[in-house]
């Protein structure tokens, strides 16, 4: 994995997608461009666009829209004018049938002139105004990918998408539990506050160390861990609806937008 000094040339927007483009930034985004927003992918055919921004619609926990695309077009034109979707992102995810088919770093061989893309906020985008707090943000501070976990939380259905919530996990000191709330339902549109804090088993989840999706990281003693909704949850989605074609990221490799975190 390739990762640049989040501080440093690739602090910006237009640079930090541009350092993915080229290939300098090839892992997880969370720590990139502080202070813009990040965002979740999803790509479907335009037969079934309708259904999905009903969903999102349904489900706006885990999926905040940002920004929708018109058919055939690469050019999220509210979230980044100057980007292309089939380039700016570290890593795709390509499902067929309900199956995960590929990951790929660039979609222009699968892209076609009916697909419809989404972009939905992400919780990277308030870990700035978590770490300014002096909160610890252990995915970051262990150099991995955010944990994240399938619930028994079903999510609201349209058409042919259904299933499970998906939620991220964060140790936060017990202490704090309350300021974290306060801090992160000031992001709407990055997910909001949690959706659950404290025993896993309440969500579904039975152990930590294995996440469905990104990496485990430690809960240490005087912890709680903390859930947010998550916008992997099309991800879990798409294996139940068994479309021909979805395309995501991969988990935690998102799209970094112009949007300011104030937005979020």
């Amino acid at each position: 994995m390739t990762v640049p000094d989040p501080g440093g040339a690739v602090s910006g927007p237009s640079a930090a997608r541009a350092a993915i483009r080229s290939g300098r930034w090839t892992g997880p985004t969370a720590g990139l461009a502080p202070g813009y927003l990040q965002a979740n992918l999803v790509v479907v055919p335009r037969a079934v666009a309708g259904d999905f921004l009903v969903f999102c619609l349904r489900n706006p926990g885990p999926c905040p829209l940002l920004d929708v695309t018109g058919p055939g077009s690469p050019v999220p034109r509210r979230a980044a004018p100057g980007a292309d979707l089939r380039l700016d992102l570290p890593r795709y995810r390509i499902w067929r049938d309900g199956r995960l088919a590929a990951e790929v770093t660039d979609l222009r061989q699968v892209w076609r002139g009916d697909l419809v893309a989404f972009l939905l906020g992400c919780s990277f985008s308030f870990e700035a105004a978590l770490a300014r707090a002096g909160i610890e943000l252990r995915h970051q501070s262990c150099g991995c990918n955010v944990p994240m976990y399938a619930t028994n939380r079903p999510c609201v259905p349209a058409g042919p998408f259904r299933g499970p919530l998906v939620v991220s996990m964060r140790p936060i000191p017990a202490g704090r539990v309350a300021e974290v709330v306060a801090i992160t339902g000031r992001y709407p549109r990055s997910h909001g506050r949690p959706v659950h804090v404290g025993d896993p088993g309440r969500l579904g989840i039975r152990d930590l160390a294995i996440p469905d999706f990104g990496d485990p990281v430690p809960v240490r003693p005087g912890e709680t861990p903390v859930f947010w909704a998550c916008g992997v949850t099309p991800q879990a989605v798409a294996r139940q609806a068994g479309l021909p074609l979805v395309i995501t990221h991969a988990p935690g490799h998102m799209f970094v937008t112009d949007l300011t975190e104030a937005w979020g």
